[in-house]
């Protein structure tokens, strides 16, 4: 079998890169299956990526979306952690200190809350995390955090990311943690609630104008 990469599909700004938002998908906890862009974890996070880059792109945010090398978590491995480090010395490769914003659902928000203290990272949204008891809480320090979790979650435990917050209060005070009344794991029954969240605590701590009304998207990412 040939090699696994991690991949990219970068939605670009019109004009040059200010900052970037980093979209990580979901997996599960052990698998080496490829990873690939036609599962629904991956395509669960298109809609939050169009968005970001319609609203940001003014304002010279690119949105990069990571398709990791293999679905799982994989223990003591960690490959979607190392696959987003590698994204993340990408993005410096390519576009220097720019401010990173990460955004994840579910395993991807545990990746995303783990590569926080990476250079440029400024913000962590989390949605819907899978942490556990012992996942690290020191590198949110100065950071600005968004976990939100549906209070019908059954795949991962609202009750979980309300102790991952309260431990992260104890080195970041100003740590946000929201339920989402009425909603599952994999929040579509109040998607445009969800997109929206995302959408203001995203562009407001990458430090871009805000729009409720985005633009016409594109009618293929390249």
């Amino acid at each position: 079998m040939s090699p696994a990469f991690p991949r990219i599909q970068v939605l670009g700004p019109r004009e040059p890169v200010r900052a970037v938002a980093l979209v990580l998908h979901g997996g599960q906890e052990e698998s080496t299956a490829r990873a690939h862009r036609l599962r629904p974890a991956y395509l669960r996070m298109l809609p939050f990526a169009l968005d970001l880059w319609r609203a940001g792109r003014r304002s010279g945010v690119a949105v990069w979306l990571l398709c990791y090398r293999y679905r799982g978590w994989n223990k003591p491995d960690l490959h979607p952690v190392a696959d987003a480090r590698w994204a993340l010395a990408e993005v410096r490769f390519r576009h220097g200190e720019v401010p990173v914003a990460l955004v994840g659902h579910s395993m991807g928000a545990r990746v995303a809350l783990r590569v926080a203290d990476e250079p440029n990272v400024v913000a962590v949204c989390a949605l819907a995390p899978w942490t556990t008891a012992k996942d690290h809480v020191d590198q949110l320090a100065g950071k600005a955090v968004l976990i939100a979790h549906g209070d019908r979650d059954t795949t991962t435990k609202p009750a979980d990311s309300h102790a991952y917050a309260e431990r992260a209060r104890l080195v970041n005070d100003t740590v946000r943690q929201l339920d989402i009344a009425g909603e599952g794991h994999t929040m579509l029954r109040k998607p445009r609630l969800w997109t929206l969240l995302v959408r203001r605590f995203v562009l407001g701590a990458l430090g871009t104008t805000v729009s409720t009304q985005p633009g016409p998207g594109p009618k293929r990412p390249q």
